[in-house]
């Protein structure tokens, strides 16, 4: 049940764009929530991150039972952890796009694949008590012949990616030794665990 939130203020006190496909913006909002017990909270600040949604797909060659990640630098890993990161394909969605246009232009920038059919894992929030972006997470079966380029990135907004074929079960393996430690990809890896045999069934039907 929706409960009663007044906005007292909002605004901008961060705006840039960091690339074509990258905006941040910081919003300090001052408001008041109602609380469980019916009453109005006191007149609290909260910040939000805002960047737009992103979209994020799984890549299986089932024929084969592998799968295809991204490997690239990542700078706010950098000081915390490994800086290059090993991840499913993903970007953030442009005005105008619905999240499967996204990931179609995605896979042929970053690894050079198109594929027939996206199926829809989940939506999902990043951080929320920090920022508004969800993940449009997908799952597409692909063949050898839906590579169709070579990926690799663009150049211009510095981008320099490796495509990384791995078995499922060494990806699964991965996920638990914490080798993989994107969120999204570890979503996207167990979702795939949970649903493996359903899987296998509707391609051998």
């Amino acid at each position: 049940m929706m409960k009663q939130i007044e906005i007292i203020h909002t605004r901008t006190i961060f705006d840039r764009r960091i690339s074509e496909s990258s905006r941040f913006q910081l919003k300090e909002t001052r408001l008041r929530y109602e609380r469980y017990d019916g009453t109005m909270s006191d007149e609290i600040v909260r910040l939000n991150l805002e960047r737009g949604d992103s979209a994020a797909v799984l890549i299986h060659n089932q024929a084969k039972d592998v799968l295809l990640f991204t490997e690239q630098f990542r700078y706010p890993t950098y000081e915390k952890g490994p800086g290059w990161m090993l991840e499913v394909t993903a970007g953030m969605v442009d005005e105008g796009e619905n999240p499967a246009e996204t990931m179609r232009r995605e896979l042929q920038e970053e690894i050079g694949y198109q594929v027939q059919s996206l199926q829809k894992i989940s939506t999902f929030y990043v951080s929320p008590g920090g920022t508004s972006e969800r993940i449009h997470l997908f799952y597409a079966s692909v063949t050898d012949s839906d590579r169709t380029g070579k990926g690799g990135g663009l150049a211009r907004e510095g981008e320099d990616i490796r495509t990384v074929a791995l078995s499922v079960d060494e990806a699964i393996k991965m996920v638990e030794s914490g080798e993989i430690c994107d969120a999204k990809t570890m979503i996207a890896v167990q979702w795939l665990q949970l649903n493996r045999a359903k899987l296998r069934g509707n391609t051998e039907a």
